[in-house]
């Protein structure tokens, strides 16, 4: 029987490749060489296919923060949804994007500080924007009463905080189907912000 999985081009394989061993290894001790060898071609010919080290960091960093924006957009595009909605549709996404690909993932969480400039700068830039929108969510949740909370800006972190570990824990194979962990997550999060929430009981 004929295998249906699709033949990945060189490009897709040298980026599937460089994200596990920077995620692996670090991008910072990760070389070329190593890189050709693990897709088992002579060190010289992989920059017939790339420029240099920094543009797979950049293509994997910039192509997961377009991941996160455009689940953003989508969460919130109808404008007459409250903004608990929103922030409930934008945490699920942001779940899924961070279990769709967990090595590049975690590249995007943790080596993105190779960025060179002007990268580096757009880069901050987006997650600042990216952060904005949900302190912006919780923030209007908290002014129209469906949430709680003293500050919105702390809550912003305290649920990016949360998050931020999933890769490394997420396994494809897992009781736990990424719908499930979506949803319990995002009911988990959202849980510490309700309005029915009572400290002293």
């Amino acid at each position: 029987m004929e295998s249906t999985t699709p033949t990945l081009s060189r490009k897709a394989q040298i980026d599937q490749t460089a994200t596990a061993l920077f995620r692996r290894r670090g991008y910072a001790a990760t070389s070329m060489r190593e890189l050709a060898a693990a897709l088992g071609i002579e060190a010289g010919s992989i920059y017939s296919h790339i420029r240099s080290k920094e543009e797979l960091l950049h293509r994997i960093c910039f192509r997961v923060a377009d991941e996160f924006m455009a689940g953003l957009r989508a969460a919130t595009a109808d404008d007459l949804a409250p903004a608990a909605v929103h922030l409930r549709l934008a945490i699920d996404s942001h779940v899924r994007v961070l279990i769709r690909d967990t090595d590049a993932s975690a590249v995007f969480l943790h080596e993105w500080r190779h960025l060179s400039e002007p990268a580096l700068s757009e880069f901050v830039q987006l997650q600042r924007g990216y952060e904005a929108a949900f302190r912006d969510m919780i923030a209007r949740g908290v002014a129209d009463g469906a949430l709680r909370t003293p500050d919105p800006a702390f809550a912003t972190l305290t649920l990016f905080a949360s998050l931020t570990w999933l890769p490394n824990w997420y396994r494809p194979d897992g009781k736990l189907n990424p719908d499930q962990i979506a949803e319990r997550l995002t009911d988990q999060l959202l849980g510490g912000l309700a309005t029915d929430y009572n400290p002293t009981t």
